[in-house]
């Protein structure tokens, strides 16, 4: 079962999304809080897979919460839950440690496949949060200069490996990719988080869309 948590300060939205997983046989709701303090409680007490967090609460809001609940041990997948998609809030929410970002709009069917994307490891997005999104999810401050010279520290393996990233390939995808074992590339990635100070690959992979990194081409 896919243990999930949700967190939003409208009561009636935690019942719709509980409502909304209950059509599935293996995500559980395993509870609800309404502010980021809260959500850290819940955490520690569920030990959730998944956290469905809203950005605007009072109090603690979202975005607070997120580097909180990421140092738990081991932490969850945070995925950002809002009904705004600008690229303000997602480049905040996810250089805060989110996995994901999900609009409320998002369709029933759709939120229960990219909740369970989102508890296998992977980065999930609204369908309508386009991939200019992504793209443009960096800090304009920092020049592609200076996020090369920060991803000089990885090996020639490595850099393919976060190219993949910025391209949103699995492991899976990845050790398909470049022809290593899915548990070889999930070891790399370890390497490359410590690396480059990510929090996730996530972050790992909107450096790589900034330096302009592309995934190398399928041999043969």
């Amino acid at each position: 079962m896919i243990r999930v948590l949700v967190v939003d300060d409208d009561p009636l939205v935690c019942a719709h999304l509980e409502a909304v997983f209950g059509f599935a046989d293996d995500i559980e709701v395993v509870g609800e809080a309404y502010d980021g303090a809260a959500a850290l409680e819940s955490v520690l007490r569920h030990r959730p897979d998944v956290v469905l967090l809203d950005l605007r609460m009072p109090g603690i809001d979202g975005l607070a919460a997120i580097p909180r609940i990421r140092a738990v041990d081991p932490p969850p997948a945070i995925v950002a839950l809002t009904t705004f998609d600008s690229d303000h809030h997602i480049v905040r929410a996810l250089h805060a440690g989110a996995s994901g970002f999900l609009l409320k709009t998002t369709p029933p069917r759709e939120l229960i496949a990219l909740v369970r994307v989102a508890a296998d490891g992977h980065t999930v997005l609204s369908p309508t949060v386009s991939r200019r999104l992504i793209e443009t999810a960096a800090d304009r401050h920092v020049t592609r200069g200076e996020t090369l010279a920060r991803l000089a520290a990885l090996t020639p393996r490595e850099t393919d490996i976060v190219a993949c990233l910025g391209g949103g390939m699995s492991n899976a995808r990845i050790a398909a990719r470049i022809h290593l074992s899915e548990g070889t590339v999930k070891n790399h990635i370890s390497q490359i988080l410590a690396k480059l100070h990510c929090t996730n690959r996530t972050q790992a992979g909107l450096l790589a869309q900034r330096a302009g990194l592309r995934p190398p081409r399928p041999a043969g």
